[in-house]
């Protein structure tokens, strides 16, 4: 079974969506409050971005389960408490909550990939204590994760896991109705393994299932204005502020 966008109110306002990937993060840390500021300032309502579960349970704002990549520490970021995380230099600032997201931008939409399992309980509790089922929409690469969270959040928006996407969209080109998971928008890159995800044409199929059509991660503009031409809800994009100049010409 399906949900029209329509009837969410994640979904409510004009499209296309700007989606800011990790926040606007040019001069300042992925994931951070700063690159989150940097997004809402710019004029973006839609942040995507992921959580990952620290030792204590809490939800954490962070891509990766470790910590190399963003910072001069190594080993995991499940390995240490929330209190330690936000001591973690990451550039002038630590890791923060979800919690702490929600509270500090109480009028934008959050779009939340949950990274590993020992995020789920955090996440409920976040998103339930801020009062924010009606503004940020759930979902993981797996399917097992994406159903723990929304079985616990049943009005909470959602887009499809890639397997139960790959699923869906292996029968819309044998152009047979998928059965489907409760979802409201597909989130998918343009194209996988060579195959492309987004036309025209699929475009209307999914349009007709109900279902938003949000593109990742689209950087450059010429880019941005072929996938609106085809008619995409939304571009997820580490240039949010190009996004934006596109949206509104």
């Amino acid at each position: 079974m399906t949900f029209r966008t329509t009837d969410h109110p994640f979904f409510a306002g004009r499209t296309p969506r700007v989606f800011a990937h990790r926040g606007l993060h040019r001069d300042v840390p992925e994931n951070s409050a700063s690159a989150f500021r940097a997004a809402v300032d710019a004029g973006v309502s839609f942040i995507e971005t992921d959580v990952v579960g620290s030792k204590d349970g809490v939800a954490i704002i962070s891509h990766d389960t470790s910590l190399d990549r963003v910072s001069n520490r190594s080993g995991r970021v499940g390995r240490l408490t929330a209190a330690e995380l936000a001591e973690v230099d990451l550039g002038g600032e630590g890791f923060i909550s979800l919690a702490q997201a929600l509270e500090q931008f109480p009028d934008t939409r959050f779009n939340i990939d949950v990274k590993d399992a020992a995020a789920i309980n955090g996440v409920v509790s976040a998103v339930h204590d801020a009062g924010a089922v009606d503004r940020v929409l759930l979902t993981s690469f797996s399917a097992v994760r994406r159903r723990a969270v929304t079985r616990r959040m049943p009005t909470v928006a959602s887009s499809p896991s890639a397997t139960e996407f790959l699923a869906l969209a292996s029968a819309i080109r044998m152009g047979l109705t998928p059965p489907l998971p409760r979802v409201h928008a597909l989130q998918i890159p343009e194209k996988a393994n060579g195959v492309s995800l987004v036309t025209e044409q699929l475009v209307d199929r999914y349009h007709r299932l109900g279902l938003e059509v949000h593109v990742w991660t689209v950087n450059d503009e010429a880019t941005m204005r072929r996938l609106l031409s085809m008619g995409v809800d939304g571009i997820v994009t580490d240039r949010a502020d190009i996004a934006l100049g596109v949206v509104d010409s």
